[in-house]
């Protein structure tokens, strides 16, 4: 903490409240966030390790160690760009941003439901921003939390994890008015009773061998 008091205090460089607060949370140090808030408050886009470690007093050889760092921790990238057909390197921070607006909708939901922790234990990986949409925006269309839980867990039963085909049970539950657990039991049960009197109604009992 130290140094970022430090660099505040030797010049006046904005950084967003979120990221003070959560930094901890996105696994940086306090390097890495002053590196950070350099680059957001750096006029020049294009990517420039010995000035960064001139401004801030620091190796060249522990910014450019910092960067890889943060590249490896899905924080930014370093993209190449043609500007006037010259090859140039700039750093995109668009990763951190999403990682920003994970902790922000993870906030906003923490109070009424962890069914999105839920879903990334039961697929084994975090969620994608299009999935925590996804999924929102069932709960934004009347779907119960019971529903979409479930839902998932039949389709880990099918083997199926993708959110396409998650979304395709929810849809078929809907227009069959199934809404509970105890509805999803009952549907399974018609539906394998079906199957059961659609195969002997197609057993073909003429070309038995064993009756013959």
């Amino acid at each position: 903490m130290d140094q970022i008091l430090d660099v505040l205090k030797t010049k006046n460089y904005q950084l967003p409240q979120i990221l003070l607060f959560n930094y901890h949370k996105l696994n940086l140090t306090e390097l890495e966030l002053i590196i950070i808030m350099y680059i957001l408050n750096d006029n020049d886009p294009n990517y420039n390790p010995k000035k960064i470690g001139n401004d801030l007093d620091i190796d060249v050889k522990k910014v450019l160690e910092v960067i890889n760092n943060l590249v490896e921790k899905g924080i930014l990238t370093v993209d190449i760009i043609k500007v006037n057909n010259v090859r140039n390197e700039v750093i995109n921070l668009d990763l951190m941003y999403e990682k920003l607006a994970f902790l922000i909708i993870k906030k906003d939901n923490k109070s009424e439901s962890n069914i999105f922790d839920i879903y990334s234990q039961e697929l084994g990986r975090g969620l994608s921003p299009t999935e925590y949409e996804i999924i929102n925006g069932w709960l934004d269309s009347g779907y119960s939390e019971e529903i979409i839980l479930l839902a998932l867990k039949e389709a880990i039963y099918n083997g199926v994890s993708n959110f396409r085909y998650i979304d395709r049970i929810i849809f078929e539950w809907a227009k069959k008015g199934i809404k509970t657990k105890e509805d999803v039991e009952r549907n399974r049960k018609e539906f394998k009773k079906s199957k059961e009197n659609k195969e002997l109604f197609d057993y073909d009992w003429l070309n038995d061998t064993d009756n013959n």
